[in-house]
């Protein structure tokens, strides 16, 4: 049973109730509160010893990751962090002083970002590291961004680039929040995502999630990134620049689709915002199904596949 069939399975019949607006297979859940203006974002992710990072990284980056995947999910949505709850399993014979710097490395993008850390529960986990982090946040009521709005030609963008993560992108990359708010309150994005599975891997759920679409992307068009170029060239073994584009994993940029006549806009308005970051529209929406790539030499499926957990 591959990630995926595995939370289809358990999310089939998770119970609900009034204060649910949007469950599980989005970014966050989105809740109803009670306040006037606002929905709540709930939000958990993990991260775990020789999965997300191995026994030699640096603490103080093992403790921004943590923190920063909610944020980026928070992002996805167009929302807002306030406060979090952080868990950590040490395994036997932890050293005080490294995890003492993995919370510093928490704390300082907890404060560049204004949310609050309120606690969590500390217990053992022998064979190694774990950090979970559940994080809460605000939307303007109404207007979370959610994966299933996309619609049969509207434009599909990327933020940043894409590749590198190899490199060690995945552990100090910066959440777009102020980007993904921005993009939120445009009134020109229908869905967003953030890119943690590789775009290969996550293109395809958004498309699910908007009613089974399919897409073309223009394989010239992609944001690569100088460090999926340069570990490309160094190394016969490494994947070609463009696959590592495609499903490296752990990007963390923002996938979006762009309702139609409003991708010019859009982009003008990005470039006086946001001048020193990529926005790239890569492809369209098609009726599908699948994802199609256009490369140099025509058009053919997409059978590259992100990151899987099980596989």
């Amino acid at each position: 049973m591959t990630e995926f069939e595995l939370v289809a399975a358990l999310t089939e019949r998770l119970p609900t109730n009034d204060f649910v607006v949007v469950g599980a297979g989005d970014d966050c859940a989105v809740l109803e509160l009670g306040s006037p203006d606002t929905q709540t974002l709930f939000k958990t992710d993990a991260v775990v010893e020789g999965i997300h990072f191995t026994p030699e990284t640096e603490p103080a980056l093992i403790g921004h990751k943590a923190l920063a995947r909610c944020l980026s999910d928070i992002a996805a949505m167009g929302g807002t962090p306030t406060a979090g709850l952080v868990t950590i399993a040490l395994p036997d014979h932890f050293e005080s002083a490294r995890i003492t710097e993995l919370y510093s490395g928490l704390n300082r993008l907890a404060v560049r970002h204004q949310v609050a850390v309120v606690g969590g529960e500390t217990t053992s986990n022998p064979e190694r590291l774990l950090i979970s982090v559940t994080v809460l946040g605000t939307v303007p009521r109404g207007r979370a961004i959610l994966r299933s709005g996309a619609k049969i030609g509207e434009a599909i963008f990327v933020t940043g680039e894409l590749g590198g993560s190899r490199a060690g992108k995945h552990l100090d990359f910066e959440p777009r929040l102020a980007e993904g708010r921005w993009l939120a309150q445009t009134g020109f994005v229908t869905a967003m995502m953030d890119i943690s599975d590789g775009l290969a891997g996550d293109l395809p759920h958004l498309l699910a999630a908007s009613g089974g679409l399919g897409a073309e992307i223009l394989a010239t068009a992609l944001p690569i990134s100088r460090a999926a170029r340069e570990r490309a060239r160094e190394s016969d073994l490494a994947p070609s620049a463009r696959v590592a584009a495609l499903t490296d994993g752990e990007d963390f940029e923002l996938l979006l689709t762009v309702a139609p006549g409003r991708s010019v806009a859009l982009l003008d308005g990005w470039k006086s915002q946001f001048p020193s970051v990529n926005l790239t529209c890569i492809g369209k929406v098609t009726a599908g199904p699948g994802v199609w790539l256009r490369t140099e030499d025509g058009v053919r499926p997409l059978t590259l596949k992100g990151y899987q957990h099980f596989a």
